[in-house]
């Protein structure tokens, strides 16, 4: 390998929201991530096997909701988010609602791979964004095996789900209650019990989605996304993880424009109404070179201050983008308005993946409080 590509390439990768006792797992699953990454970059693979075999690490994990000990839905069972997009081709893969797949970024990788072949026959487009079990057929009809739905639960996952659902019939019991009551007497002042914040499930459960950008050794770029979705989800329920330009955004610069990709977490809702990712990118893309200032434009006025968000309390997101220049090397900028962010990173010159956890100030309110950092390398 040449010197120009020796020193080249670069990985990020994020965890949403987590659980103390699970710090270490956290840190092993992060870190083994971005030495694979770091791995294929050296052997000059694509920035977009690079992604996909990054997030696959992170869906095997049994400790993050994506793949693998993923949110169970209203009914108990996994269905799984992802999406790739490839900076060079501007190329996007989805899936939604995906069952019985272990790695359904894997999918994503193969969905970009057959659009690249161009037509099917007699004309018809190749699709970019499946969902169910049209997803699921496509992909064991292209060599992606099925696996049990129980393959996909963990002790953990069930465990949560439990609790959720006793509590879910525990508020709908009380709801009932209060409305035989405020029946019988006009004039009750009873409180409906789902308005009390120790009921909120959402408040208690992970919301994360775990996500990756890299530049690989020819300084292409790409993103990725992957995520169980919300706990107690309606089945069939679609997040930001599939949607195209909300989960993640990826362009390969031209000239003096630079490149950028970004993965996000969060609210699936509160981002697919505002398409954080593509706007997190464009934001850089407006900033003339200072990638910080431009993100922090973005989540104040696009997201903490979005009129598509007006009637949302609490707005929960997070973004992990990056900006490479192969003049200025790479910057890297996390910004989250949830309680904490977990991510890791690596380059060609690094001897191990740097591992934090950002979270916001002691005195700030999630949902409503920015955290933003970022380094150069």
């Amino acid at each position: 390998m040449d010197e120009k590509h020796l020193n080249a390439g670069f990985v990020a990768v994020h965890l949403g929201y987590h659980a103390q006792e699970n710090m270490q797992e956290y840190k092993a699953v992060c870190q083994k991530a971005c030495k694979q990454a770091m791995e294929l970059i050296r052997r000059q693979a694509s920035a977009l096997d690079v992604i996909a075999a990054t997030v696959a690490i992170l869906e095997d994990s049994a400790f993050t909701n994506a793949g693998i000990g993923s949110n169970l839905n209203l009914c108990g069972n996994v269905e799984c988010d992802a999406s790739i997009m490839e900076g060079t081709s501007l190329l996007y893969g989805a899936v939604g609602a995906i069952p019985s797949i272990r790695n359904p970024i894997k999918v994503c990788q193969a969905l970009i791979s057959e659009q690249k072949k161009g037509t099917l026959s007699c004309g018809r487009i190749q699709p970019c964004f499946l969902v169910g079990n049209g997803a699921l057929q496509w992909a064991q009809d292209h060599g992606i095996k099925g696996v049990s739905m129980s393959s996909l639960l963990t002790k953990n996952s069930l465990k949560a789900y439990r609790k959720h659902k006793r509590r879910l019939s525990d508020v709908e019991q009380g709801v009932a209650r209060t409305r035989n009551i405020e029946e019988t007497n006009a004039q009750s002042e009873c409180v409906t019990p789902a308005s009390d914040p120790i009921h909120d499930i959402s408040r208690c459960s992970p919301m994360d989605t775990v996500g990756a950008v890299c530049v690989d050794a020819d300084g292409n770029v790409a993103s990725a996304v992957s995520s169980g979705g919300i706990t107690l989800k309606h089945p069939g329920r679609v997040g930001q993880a599939s949607s195209y330009g909300c989960g993640c955004w990826a362009q390969t610069g031209r000239g003096t424009v630079p490149s950028v990709a970004c993965s996000t977490s969060g609210c699936g809702e509160h981002l697919i109404r505002t398409l954080l990712a593509k706007e997190c990118c464009d934001g850089v893309l407006q900033s003339d070179g200072c990638t910080t200032i431009g993100i922090q434009r973005v989540f104040k006025e696009k997201f903490l201050e979005s009129p598509f968000l007006a009637s949302v309390d609490a707005k929960l997101g997070g973004a992990l983008t990056l900006s490479h220049n192969p003049d200025e090397g790479v910057e890297l900028v996390w910004a989250h308005t949830t309680e904490s962010m977990c991510l890791a990173y690596m380059s060609p010159n690094s001897k191990a993946p740097k591992f934090q956890i950002s979270r916001l100030p002691t005195s700030s309110t999630a949902g409503k409080s920015l955290q933003i950092q970022g380094i150069h390398c």
